[in-house]
């Protein structure tokens, strides 16, 4: 013989339904679309001021390199080890003795004597080409 047994209303536990699960998700895909967008100009931002701050700090150390030896670093690495051929060197001149790459995790261009000044230091911007405009634009030391 079989028994049945019945389950008291009270104890049973009401669920989502398809219908409020979908209302939800297009919620959040709602808010999604107008939150990102926002995120990423801002991340955008951050990377700038990041570079304009790297800049700066480079630029510093390549000027004390200079007071110190007589001449501009041939190369960034010379901001962190004793080049051959120099006398007066007191490095290394940066705090990690590490050059620090961009934002975008590629290496700063160095040139000395620069076309703009006694050095050019800048990095290529998000896409990685010289030149752009917005966020693929380069940020330059002698701006």
């Amino acid at each position: 013989m079989v028994r049945f047994y019945s389950i008291p209303s009270e104890k049973l536990t009401k669920g989502f339904t398809l219908l409020e699960l979908l209302a939800v998700l297009v919620i959040l895909g709602l808010v999604g679309a107008i939150v990102a967008p926002q995120v990423f100009k801002w991340l955008d931002k951050a990377n700038f001021d990041a570079t304009r701050v790297q800049i700066e700090a480079l630029s510093g150390s390549i000027d004390l390199y200079r007071l110190e030896v007589g001449s501009y670093p041939p190369t960034l690495e010379a901001l962190v080890r004793k080049p051959s051929g120099v006398e007066r060197w007191n490095g290394p001149y940066l705090r990690k003795a590490v050059i620090p790459k961009d934002p975008w995790k590629r290496e700063y261009r160095y040139r000395v004597p620069g076309e703009h000044g006694p050095y050019d230091l800048y990095p290529l911007g998000a896409d990685g080409v010289e030149g752009g405009q917005g966020n693929n634009a380069d940020i330059k030391s002698w701006e």
